[in-house]
């Protein structure tokens, strides 16, 4: 199946351009073209190989608007590709709006990032009291994480489709020890980002999806990004799969309710709009300076999965190092779905990558890899793009 591939190209001539600047512009029309070609090249490769996702897309864009590089399906049985307006699952990117809400927050001086846990949630467990807002952004805080937990795994196969209140989810490792003293260590946990939505709620006297719609969605023009709780996808959507060959790909585009997942991966949007966030996160579009730059402080940690280049961990942010620039945002994987989100630092250039089934180094070390490579060159791509 050959890429589909939707382009924008504005085209200036004008005859006052000297030699030199001509040049310049050609050069870098030139790699661009060399950046678009190669990614797709990559992507037909990639849905090619035996256990790959059925489909594949990136969005990258520059100043202007967002490319569309696609190969293979949406849905297997529609055989329709990928668009800009698909929702899908964001699975871990999630984190990245709970920063973005959390961050408001902090700009508004209804939060700090030295806030602690015990300050705004009281009836969490007494050891959690003195987690701080930033150690839970940056995964420092040392709490075990819930989706590990055996009871959780067994709640969420007796109730599929019904998720309990958010507040129960960090009950399931609410009597375990800390895993370390905060502050101290990196460890990814979805924990962290459940406590982050819940501090959210309860220093607006809100909810946290109504915080989401008031400080992200409608700041940042995103009209197709939501927080589900139940199963059901809005429509049109991305198909998701679980691919084991030689059987035929297992649709589990609704395998169990998004508030199982929550503030730590239970946002579903359309490539569009995750390239509309990413841009306006990165860049601080809708905080304080100040904010932003405390939440550009990085240490060792890397995403999951890891993102492309080499990774470090700030407040609900990773930054990516490669061959072609530093970027900064977030990876997810959940079931059916693996993401990559990222832009630079002035929102200017982005890249969404999205595959339609689970790929992770456990899962498929080998196609990891390959999808690794993908991300690194749509980085290369969208900084190429004018």
């Amino acid at each position: 199946m050959r890429p589909h591939r939707r382009l924008t190209h504005r085209v200036l001539i004008t005859l006052a351009l000297v030699c030199a600047a001509a040049f310049a512009s050609t050069a870098t029309a030139g790699a661009a073209t060399s950046a678009a070609d190669t990614l797709d090249a990559a992507l037909a490769k990639f849905i090619a190989k035996d256990g790959a996702s059925p489909g594949i897309s990136v969005v990258v864009q520059g100043s202007g608007s967002p490319e569309l590089h696609t190969a293979g399906v949406a849905n297997v049985d529609t055989d329709a590709p990928i668009a800009l307006n698909d929702q899908m699952r964001m699975a871990s990117v999630a984190k990245a709006y709970s920063g973005a809400a959390a961050a408001a927050l902090v700009g508004d001086g209804k939060l700090e990032f030295s806030t602690t846990i015990g300050e705004v949630l009281p009836d969490q467990p007494s050891t959690w009291s003195k987690i701080t807002l930033a150690q839970l952004m940056q995964h420092t805080s040392g709490i075990a994480d819930f989706s590990g937990s055996k009871d959780f795994r067994a709640a969420v196969q007796a109730s599929p489709d019904v998720s309990p209140p958010p507040a129960q989810l960090p009950t399931y490792v609410a009597k375990d020890p800390l895993l370390f003293t905060p502050g101290s260590k990196y460890k990814y946990s979805n924990t962290d980002n459940i406590l982050i939505g819940l501090m959210v709620a309860a220093v607006t006297n809100s909810t946290y999806e109504q915080q989401l719609a008031s400080l992200v969605y409608g700041p940042m023009s995103l009209k197709s990004t939501s927080l589900p709780s139940g199963v059901a996808m809005p429509s049109p959507y991305v198909h998701a799969y679980v691919v084991d060959p030689p059987n035929a790909p297992e649709d589990v585009s609704e395998p169990f309710a998004a508030g199982w997942a929550w503030a730590s991966g239970g946002i579903v949007a359309t490539p569009a709009d995750a390239n509309a966030f990413v841009r306006g996160y990165v860049s601080g579009a809708t905080i304080p300076e100040s904010v932003s730059k405390q939440q550009f402080k990085f240490r060792a940690g890397h995403s999951e999965p890891i993102g492309p280049g080499k990774n470090s961990v700030g407040l609900s942010v990773f930054r990516y190092e490669t061959k072609c620039g530093t970027v900064y945002g977030h990876t997810g994987n959940t079931a059916g779905f693996t993401q990559f989100a990222a832009s630079d630092r002035k929102g200017e250039h982005s890249v969404v990558v999205s595959v339609n089934a689970q790929i992770t180094p456990n899962s498929n070390a080998k196609l990891f890899v390959d999808l690794r490579r993908i991300y690194e060159l749509g980085v290369c791509a969208a900084l190429a793009t004018a």
